[in-house]
């Protein structure tokens, strides 16, 4: 979908005094990727969580496809988006139960990937938190969990930072 900054700006509600996004405006069109490049503290996952209402805008508007994601239902709007995290959360369960977790339908699991290579045993138990993958096979995991559920908008949010250069 294509997602719009309508001249955004943001704080958060304990720190009223810093801003941390200020009038912004951008356009992502649908099948584009874009990313958001910065230093540390610049806004980066502040805006993905504005994308995911987990905050609005203190000044603005976002859209979805033409729409105000105000006026969409919170739980349909982020249906339709799939997001991997840095540390992502992974279930005491095999690597195939933690790429379906919430897929409606989950299809063929991307075994000729060589991405997914390592997850040739797909029965395999991650343990607790996932404490027997290294950090770049969990992030393959979740990064194969949002990709199964077909998203409509897909947030990466430093989501290879442990994925060697040829994975990445």
């Amino acid at each position: 979908g294509e997602i719009e900054f309508h001249n955004v700006t943001f704080h958060y509600p304990s720190r009223p005094d810093v801003k941390i996004l200020d009038n912004l405006n951008m356009v992502i069109k649908a099948g584009e990727t874009t990313a958001f490049v910065g230093a540390s503290g610049a806004g980066k996952s502040t805006t993905i969580q504005l994308i995911q209402r987990f905050y609005d805008p203190t000044d603005g508007m976002i859209t979805l496809d033409g729409h105000d994601i105000r006026s969409l239902n919170i739980q349909w709007l982020r249906s339709q988006i799939g997001i991997v995290e840095q540390e992502p959360v992974l279930f005491a369960t095999t690597i195939a139960e933690n790429i379906r977790y919430e897929a409606k339908q989950t299809p063929l699991l991307p075994v000729s990937f060589s991405f997914f290579s390592f997850m040739q045993q797909f029965d395999t138990h991650v343990g607790e938190g996932g404490s027997q993958m290294s950090g770049g096979q969990k992030q393959r995991i979740a990064i194969a969990r949002a990709l199964v559920r077909n998203p409509k908008v897909l947030l990466l949010d430093m989501a290879t930072s442990a994925l060697d250069n040829e994975s990445e």
